[in-house]
């Protein structure tokens, strides 16, 4: 595979989103997830996507057993500011505690260092500079090679870049949700900072794997809730995808491969991170780097996908949304 630069490392063009391995969008077959994980270094993807958050712990112990023994030929990037009090989720960004939460993850991991360390969202409560200093502080230590930020706005990323240099931003960002666009890419282009699309092909629904809401009865699936997932607005989101499917089959490819090979088009600082838990998937995803898309082609995705057209908000719950969602 076709490697690419986020920051200081070098990784595969498409990555792995490893949340979906122990849970997340339904049931999960743990034999099935350690073959994954095998077959996707297989493939030639270095990029391993995971979080203190994912399984509360289970994810990141999942990727240590399987992969440590190989922990030289991967990049794995995990992250903290999640944490569950009284059953309910919150953000915590207090600088106090993120030591702490990188020395869990060391631990469940396997390793004596993270190659990029992320914050999983910015503290409203939290200064910034505050918590990317206790970040710093991690690099220093050599417990972190370079550290990273999720779904922040430009405003909050040009803040912490003059604390320490961001490597990468990860936010979603895919044909259907392109608010990244706006000012986020540009102020990680002016900054030199990596951009990791995560959920870059719309939780499978460019796929063309999701055709109504009974392809998510599941009630572990956390899309039932979503809503562009509800009824009504599905039937509407899924009528872009239709014409997504007539653009795939009419160069050989499936509509996955086209919404990746799109992002891919889109920059070379750009490093996608499907998730999937399924050997046939990641096989699918990791050919998308040899799918090459016309201008007129990316032109014509850019149309279909104008963001007018889509319908309904990215989460169900205020708290997953970014905080920084009103500066974008």
């Amino acid at each position: 595979m076709q490697t690419r630069k986020l920051g200081n490392l070098e990784v595969g063009a498409i990555g792995l989103g490893c949340m979906s391995l122990t849970g997340s969008y339904g049931p999960n077959d743990l034999g099935e997830s350690d073959a994954t994980l095998e077959r996707a270094l297989e493939l030639g993807v270095t990029l391993f996507d995971t979080a203190n958050a994912y399984g509360l712990g289970e994810n990141e112990r999942l990727l240590g057993s399987v992969l440590g023994a190989r922990r030289s030929e991967i990049v794995i990037s995990t992250k903290f500011g999640f944490r569950v009090d009284d059953g309910k989720p919150r953000i915590d960004g207090n600088p106090d505690q993120v030591a702490d939460r990188c020395n869990e993850s060391l631990e469940r991991l396997g390793t004596d260092y993270i190659d990029l360390y992320y914050l999983h969202r910015p503290d409203p409560n939290v200064p910034i500079e505050d918590t990317v200093g206790a970040m710093a502080r991690l690099v220093e230590a050599g417990k972190v090679r370079s550290i990273g930020l999720c779904e922040v706005s430009a405003k909050t990323l040009r803040r912490a870049h003059a604390v320490h240099p961001i490597t990468a931003v990860q936010s979603e960002y895919s044909l259907w949700t392109r608010d990244q666009e706006r000012t986020v890419l540009p102020a990680c282009r002016e900054l030199g900072v990596g951009f990791m699309p995560f959920s870059p092909i719309g939780r499978a629904i460019l796929t063309g794997a999701v055709k109504s809401r009974d392809d998510l009865a599941s009630k572990q699936d956390m899309r039932a809730n979503m809503p562009r997932f509800q009824d009504g607005n599905l039937e509407q989101n899924l009528a872009m995808v239709t014409e997504l499917e007539a653009l795939a089959a009419s160069i050989s490819a499936t509509p996955g491969q086209v919404a990746l090979a799109w992002l891919l088009a889109k920059g070379d600082d750009i490093v996608p991170i499907p998730g999937t838990k399924r050997v046939a998937y990641v096989e699918q995803n990791a050919a998308a780097a040899d799918v090459a898309l016309s201008e007129n082609q990316v032109a014509q995705l850019d149309a279909i996908f104008d963001p007018e057209r889509v319908v309904g908000a990215r989460y169900g719950s205020p708290w997953q949304e970014s905080v920084d969602a009103k500066d974008f």
